[in-house]
């Protein structure tokens, strides 16, 4: 086959997938955050031991078991599962709107990259900073509280399945906000609420009926469900139901992610 036939035919002189260029995009998202570690993963581990130990003081003493297990015990999944969407959210966001802020996101845009291996490396990031987020705070977790981890793998699953939600969702923010002003108005009145009310300090048995059916339209509530399953072995709602809800929710935004970076949606000028 000649260059001009390949050329044709829409197949790079690299092959139909760029992995070199996949792998340097993936490698430098993770040097990113990885180079200021205080921050992207000390910062969230004293944030999760604050709110655990200012809820274990205030609460912990005088509330009772919560679905069989001791409150401390109930909120410590939640507050992991909260860092972890709130981490790999701002790792992909972050990412982008710095770099168009800047000028420099012309780096990305014209080295032989497919819209799809943009997608994944930037996804790459995400979910390995709130992976690792995860680890480092279920690691204090297991050795100061004493959780265990009653289904390791529906944890592992939900942990990289919020980190994918969540890094997809930056994306789209990162790509829609032109200023660090709407960005934080996206965090403050979009990720934070639902984070907060996706039953990770209480469950939603002890809700009103409409506030227990609002609360399974919001995605968030899934993933802190899901993750309390895989670590304690209770749940409010059905594992395999949240794994759909959140596979499904995973890939509509996956798949808008990559349609505007086909169309370079707010990225080319």
């Amino acid at each position: 086959m000649t260059e001009t036939t390949s050329h044709e035919m829409g197949v790079r002189r690299f092959g139909r997938w760029n992995w070199m260029g996949l792998y340097t995009l993936a490698e430098r998202e993770c040097r990113r955050f990885m180079s200021i570690w205080a921050q992207t993963v000390m910062g969230p581990l004293i944030n999760a031991g604050l709110f655990l130990a200012v809820f274990a003081i205030a609460i912990g003493p005088t509330r009772g078991d919560v679905m069989g297990v001791r409150y401390v015990e109930f909120i410590a999944p939640g507050l992991m599962m909260m860092t972890v969407i709130q981490n790999s959210f701002a790792n992909t966001s972050s990412s982008l709107l710095a770099a168009k802020v800047q000028g420099n996101i012309v780096d990305t845009l014209m080295p032989p990259l497919s819209p799809a291996e943009m997608l994944l490396g930037y996804l790459a990031g995400g979910v390995a900073r709130g992976g690792l987020v995860a680890v480092v705070i279920g690691a204090v977790m297991i050795l100061l509280i004493g959780t265990g981890l009653a289904h390791p793998l529906v944890a592992l699953l939900f942990i990289v399945l919020g980190a994918a939600m969540m890094g997809a969702l930056g994306i789209l923010a990162g790509i829609y906000a032109s200023k660090f002003d709407q960005m934080s108005a996206i965090t403050n009145f979009v990720i934070t609420p639902l984070s907060f009310l996706s039953g990770t300090f209480y469950s939603i048995e002890a809700l009103p009926s409409a506030l227990t059916a609002a609360s399974h339209l919001n995605p968030f509530f899934y993933l802190i469900d899901g993750a309390r399953y895989g670590i304690l072995g209770v749940s409010d709602a059905s594992p395999l139901l949240g794994f759909v809800v959140c596979l499904v929710t995973t890939l509509v935004l996956s798949g808008l992610a990559l349609r505007w970076f086909q169309r370079g949606y707010r990225l080319k000028a």
